[in-house]
């Protein structure tokens, strides 16, 4: 069977309309984000609490580093399954639940959600697709407005979901303008990140069995969703890590030849991961770097954005390469062998 051409698969033309998706999304939705900021402004969460699963879950992790940093609020990530299998009964009174998902069915993310409100909890729905058993159950849906995605790679959804995070927690910084400016921006960013030229990783990756994909505070989270479409799109083997955590166990692979795909931004945590590429340069590692690599590493070219923003359109440019490293190796990233859209766990 003969392959489509990387630019007519449906995750390339989904993944390009991510700044559509956002642009609506900021367009649509103010008045349900009008009613959860009178909410949370007037009596502050004692603690957010996450739930997703897949791509939706790598989102939650930025949900986690963006309360916490900016606002201060103690975020946790809730296994579905306590929820559905065990019962247990979490004490989440005067929490804030977060529940991210793409469809709004999966069991076990709207049996979650039913405890969370039972206990006490306000619950807040991102989801993408409207009218959704999830949508009808939260105290708040803010839809995410990516539109179908047919593909079942998630793209434009995931880079929406992040999106109505960084939306919320901007509006929240009432003292502090923070990113919201550029925030404002962020559709025709997207537009320009996916015209950037990241194919010199599909090239250096194309006869990959393996690699590690590294970032550091949100940089993990597009870590984490970069490192899933190496496995589901290309049939890579990748495994997602903290910057931090490499020393610990991953650095004795890194003079073996694995390669390593290291997300950085220009926040507090650059600092140590440009001392993290130069050990791993030290020791002859394979490494493409997000933004200038130095010495022998592969840099793919950035957009100069505020440091908070810089993992949304790093993930963006990388959903470009991916689909073209996908269609490069022989696969179809539209149809991964073996997997479901909706996850149907219980």
């Amino acid at each position: 069977m003969a392959m489509v051409a990387a630019e007519r698969t449906l995750m390339f033309q989904e993944a390009a309309s991510a700044g559509d998706a956002v642009e609506r999304q900021f367009g649509g939705t103010g008045n349900v984000m009008a009613d959860i900021l009178r909410s949370v402004t007037a009596d502050p969460p004692t603690m957010v609490v996450t739930c997703a699963r897949g791509s939706s879950d790598h989102a939650a992790t930025f949900a986690k580093y963006a309360f916490e940093r900016q606002l201060g609020w103690v975020t946790a990530s809730a296994a579905p399954s306590v929820s559905s299998i065990y019962q247990a009964p979490l004490k989440l009174g005067r929490s804030l639940f977060v529940a991210i998902s793409q469809s709004g069915k999966s069991p076990d993310l709207l049996e979650a959600v039913q405890l969370a409100s039972r206990q006490g909890a306000r619950t807040l729905a991102l989801v993408n697709a409207p009218d959704t058993p999830l949508s009808k159950i939260a105290d708040w849906t803010l839809p995410l407005c990516a539109g179908p995605e047919n593909s079942v790679a998630a793209t434009k959804s995931y880079i929406a979901s992040l999106a109505a995070i960084a939306r919320i927690v901007a509006s929240i910084e009432r003292n502090d303008p923070g990113i919201a400016p550029d925030l404002a921006r962020l559709p025709e960013l997207l537009r320009a990140a996916w015209k950037l030229d990241w194919s010199p990783m599909a090239a250096a990756l194309k006869d990959s069995r393996g690699l590690f994909v590294l970032g550091r505070g949100p940089g993990l989270a597009i870590a984490q969703e970069a490192a899933l479409k190496f496995k589901e799109t290309c049939g890579i083997h990748a495994e997602a890590f903290s910057a931090a955590e490499v020393r610990h166990g991953p650095m004795a692979l890194a003079a073996t030849g694995l390669p390593m795909l290291i997300f950085r931004q220009d926040d507090e945590s650059a600092s140590g991961v440009d001392d993290l590429i130069k050990e791993l340069l030290a020791i002859g590692a394979k490494l493409i770097v997000a933004g200038p690599g130095g010495g022998d590493a592969i840099g793919l070219p950035l957009v100069d954005v505020p440091a908070s923003l810089q993992p949304m359109l790093q993930i963006q440019s990388f959903y470009a390469a991916i689909n073209g490293l996908a269609v490069l190796r022989g696969h179809d990233p539209d149809r991964p062998p073996l997997l479901r859209k909706v996850t149907e766990t219980v």
